[in-house]
């Protein structure tokens, strides 16, 4: 038997609410006021002969419905304290179609179980559960935890993020949507933005001030307002729970000392459609330590003085970089670094120097004496004999050194 568009949509909000492929009359019972709140019909019809398969006495079996060519589309229902998604047909070109098909799929970020929580961490999980849409401009040196923050609040709520990696080449295709070639069939693909405000995520605009401005085709968006998609035709509105978050390392006016290359002036009026901006700093001593101990109980390379010392050698130099006194510093993320290098040759200066020779040689150099001079079991004259060749006169020794 076909069904009408109004008794598909009605069938699958009820079989939605059911949560299987089969229900009973106190199922129908139950959905009779939760139809009302979704302003769909009565499912009544399913008792009817020929529209449904009965199983046994007090159960039936929902039907297929194929109503001609469609694309995809969202009924979000509340069922207790979550939400469920659920596709309902509807009437569209054939060629067209809308993408992710699979509406099942999550982007829920993975819970990093030795996550330390620092900074404005409270800030941003206090923004987020609200439920209210409020975008936020995370801004601070690189390696500092701002994107990985957001991540982690995300996963602790078990709710999506949408994380859209900025360039300059970035452009309204890439956020928006656009049509692709698919099995010689012209296809409409949701970007990000489309997908974040249909599924009621949180937009994750990660470093960008790197974007041109053609990043102005998200005003609306950080409005609060309906999209207008022009090449569709179709308007998108935010669902409950959509929102905006932005990380960057400027604060959206360049970068004047050339440590950030390739960052933007950012339009003023794209920038005061962020209501906060937060300043995100390097962790404290104490929580630093913490979550180097914590990652090196993970590699299972546990050495608590190694620790100490790493955080205390980082925190030295960030004063002297902060006080003009060197060009560099050492971030929280070559930390990080250090210590998987530590897990893998379990040798404390080798880890350091592999670590921090991205940097020039004098400041290499300046790095490893600095730290020569806070641990005393290791030294720079050790580091560099590891490197030398046998001593004149001495045995030969097989050398195991890599290449």
């Amino acid at each position: 038997m076909s069904l009408s568009e109004k008794q598909v949509e009605s069938m699958d909000a009820f079989r939605t609410f059911v949560g299987s492929e089969t229900f009973s009359r106190n199922d129908y019972e139950a959905f009779k006021s939760k139809a009302k709140e979704l302003s769909v019909i009565q499912p009544r019809f399913l008792f009817k002969n020929g529209v449904t398969s009965k199983i046994d006495r007090s159960t039936w079996m929902f039907p297929d419905a194929t109503n001609g060519a469609s694309e995809t589309a969202k009924v979000s229902l509340s069922v207790g304290s979550s939400v469920v998604e659920e596709k309902k047909e509807v009437l569209l070109a054939s060629n067209v179609i809308e993408f992710p098909k699979n509406i099942t799929e999550t982007y829920v970020p993975t819970k990093v179980s030795n996550y330390v929580k620092f900074g404005h961490y409270n800030d941003v999980k206090t923004i987020k559960k609200s439920g209210l849409f409020y975008p936020v401009f995370i801004t601070g040196l690189s390696g500092n935890g701002k994107t990985m923050m957001i991540e982690q609040v995300h996963a602790e709520l078990r709710k999506e993020l949408f994380r859209v990696n900025i360039t300059i080449e970035t452009d309204e295709d890439d956020l928006i949507g656009h049509y692709a070639l698919v099995d010689g069939r012209t296809v409409w693909q949701d970007g990000p933005v489309v997908m974040a405000m249909e599924r009621g995520g949180t937009l994750l605009l990660d470093e960008v001030d790197l974007a041109s401005n053609k990043i102005m085709c998200l005003q609306p968006v950080l409005e609060g307002n309906p999209l207008l998609i022009k090449k569709e035709g179709r308007i998108v509105r935010p669902e409950p729970g959509f929102t905006v978050m932005a990380t960057a390392n400027t604060k959206g006016k360049g970068s004047e000392d050339g440590r950030f290359i390739g960052t933007n002036i950012l339009n003023e009026a794209f920038l005061e459609r962020f209501p906060v901006t937060v300043e995100q700093e390097y962790p404290t001593i104490a929580v630093e330590k913490k979550i180097i101990i914590k990652l090196m109980e993970t590699l299972n390379v546990l050495d608590e003085e190694y620790a100490t010392k790493l955080v205390d050698w980082a925190d030295l130099i960030r004063k002297t970089f902060y006080d003009g006194g060197v060009d560099e510093l050492i971030a929280t993320r070559r930390l990080v670094h250090i210590i998987h290098a530590y897990a893998i040759f379990k040798d404390r200066m080798k880890a350091i120097s592999m670590c921090v020779a991205r940097f020039d040689d004098q400041t290499k150099e300046t790095f490893m004496d600095l730290y020569s001079k806070l641990d005393d079991t290791v030294s720079m004259s050790s580091e560099e004999s590891g490197d030398s060749e046998s001593p004149e006169g001495g045995d030969d020794v097989e050398d195991l050194r890599p290449y």
